[in-house]
């Protein structure tokens, strides 16, 4: 216990640091937006990842990934592929040069520059603001649950004392202060992650050995997992069978989309000097997500042999059916014992990196994009984004008191898909397609969110029955859950909002854009002008 606490306090003293230099680097608006659009590409592939990579994705997809199995390295293809290569090659360089042009500071700025419409730019902040604290509480919960059975301190005491800590830096030093922690917690994480699976495989005597036996315990599988239509950890799922849509429409295709249209990462594409520096960027990212998202979910998929061997138990039945506490009782049970302390830190990691750039951006969406459009102001914008930042960390707070046990992962990809249905067709037709109106980015945006909500409310059980709002008003958890079992009707429940509203969001975006009076030439070639 004593070697974990001096650890943690070696580590939180390079934070302070790194919080500080960036603290004393930042003099202006820009600085604490942007960095000064001056970032070196390791740094900034390091942070894209490290906020991307969060302990949402440790904690609650490795805990998933202990339940559905192998199934998941389907999401870790494309959060590399996706996420990175089609992220910063095709999206990053016209994102780097467009908010250059038209000297924008973030994602909605972005957005509302390009289609001259504030709205768009309070809305889109507006979104982010109300809905990022949901994505942030579910990564400080994935912490907090680490810290509770690593360390056995109350998980309420970790919800305070690592938020206060998180305030310190994001609060005081800006974009650059979030930038230099993000890079040296990344280093921290990929290098924990690269032992984890060694050892993992070295326990069940090598990689063949290892996916054999994970694949002979199919029948260990528990009843209602296998009548959801789990078939086994290597074996996947039936076709069409609930289980299939959840892992398929969820969580590989809400989040591996959704990324794309993530605020927080495609902010970073404006903080690098050239489209060189994002070319760089992306062979690190890459190797940087295979070290991280790959890794956790083979790992979490084999937890279940190694707990098996150990203590003739499954994952699950370890965490007392949480999901949010399987990898960290496998850290503390199985690794040893100095890795867990190591591991430790590399959550903390983890969870910094990611909850930094998520406060930083939920305020500046609030201060620079809602207040300043709706509200404007001459009070000095460093303050202002202060006053924000302070504003969503006191709703993340708030709703990781408030959230129920499991969630991690279910919050992570109900932000993604979200902000993939409202934002996607607005950015890449943005950045792509001179044609596309701001009749066209306003109709869209409103019309992805409203049916994405919509599903949410009133067809997707887990969201649908955890609110209430469909049994209150129609007396019935969703509005297909009389339909015939095994019926598509029936089925839809586990179908993700995204996959409806996404398209809808897309088709709205092309054909209102087609019917309506295109922006000014002049805006357009503006916003053309060097991508």
């Amino acid at each position: 216990m004593a070697v974990k606490l001096i650890t943690a306090m070696l580590y939180f003293a390079a934070v302070f640091y790194l919080g500080w230099k960036g603290w004393k680097e930042t003099r202006g608006a820009s600085d604490y937006m942007l960095a000064g659009r001056s970032v070196n590409p390791f740094i900034m592939a390091m942070s894209y990842g490290a906020t991307f990579v969060s302990t949402s994705a440790i904690i609650g997809f490795g805990g998933v990934a202990a339940m559905f199995g192998m199934p998941l390295l389907w999401l870790a293809f494309l959060t590399i592929f996706v996420g990175v290569f089609i992220a910063m090659v095709f999206l990053g360089k016209r994102t780097r040069r467009m908010g250059l042009t038209l000297n924008c500071h973030t994602f909605p700025e972005l957005l509302g520059k390009r289609y001259n419409s504030k709205f768009v730019q309070s809305f889109s902040g507006g979104i982010i603001f109300f809905f990022i604290p949901v994505y942030a509480a579910a990564v400080l919960t994935g912490i907090c649950r680490m810290t509770e059975v690593s360390l056995g301190l109350p998980y309420e005491w970790m919800l305070i004392g690592i938020t206060a800590i998180l305030s310190l830096y994001v609060i005081t030093g800006g974009m650059k202060a979030v930038m230099y922690t993000d890079a040296f917690q990344g280093t921290i994480m990929a290098a924990m992650m690269l032992f984890l699976i060694g050892y993992t495989y070295y326990l069940l005597g090598g990689v063949v050995p290892a996916h054999e036996k994970l694949t002979a315990m199919s029948h260990l599988m528990p009843q209602a997992l296998q009548k959801g239509g789990i078939l086994g950890w290597t074996q996947g799922s039936a076709q069409g069978t609930p289980l299939w849509l959840v892992i398929y429409t969820t969580l590989v295709y809400g989040v591996g989309i959704g990324v794309l249209a993530q605020p927080q990462l495609a902010v970073r594409f404006m903080t690098v000097s050239s489209d060189r520096e994002l070319n760089r960027a992306v062979l690190y990212g890459a190797i940087f997500l295979l070290l991280t998202v790959f890794v956790i979910f083979v790992v979490g998929a084999l937890s279940n042999a190694i707990f098996l061997d150990r203590f003739g138990k499954i994952s699950i039945q370890m965490a007392g059916g949480n999901l949010d506490k399987i990898i960290p009782v496998f850290i503390e049970s199985i690794m040893p014992s100095w890795f867990s302390t190591a591991f430790l830190l590399a959550m903390f990691a983890a969870a910094m990196s990611t909850l930094s750039s998520q406060f930083h951006i939920g305020g500046t969406s609030l201060a620079h994009d809602v207040s300043q459009v709706v509200m404007p102001t001459k009070r000095d914008s460093k303050q202002v984004n202060q006053l924000g930042i302070v504003a969503t960390i006191l709703a993340t707070l708030i709703w990781a008191w408030l959230l129920p046990p499991s969630i991690v992962a279910r919050a992570t990809a109900f932000f993604f898909g979200l902000t993939g249905a409202a934002f996607l067709p607005a950015y890449i037709f943005g950045l792509y397609w001179k044609g596309m109106t701001k009749t066209g980015a306003k109709t869209s945006m409103v019309g992805g969110f409203t049916v994405s909500m919509l599903w949410m409310l009133f067809i997707h059980k887990k969201e649908a029955a955890s609110i209430g709002l469909c049994k209150a008003l129609f007396g019935k958890v969703t509005l297909v859950a009389d339909a015939a079992p095994g019926s598509t009707m029936f089925l839809l429940q586990w179908v993700d909002p995204n996959v409806v509203a996404l398209p809808v969001s897309l088709t709205i975006a092309v054909v209102v854009s087609l019917l309506s009076r295109s922006l000014a030439e002049d805006h357009i070639q503006l916003c053309w002008q060097n991508t």
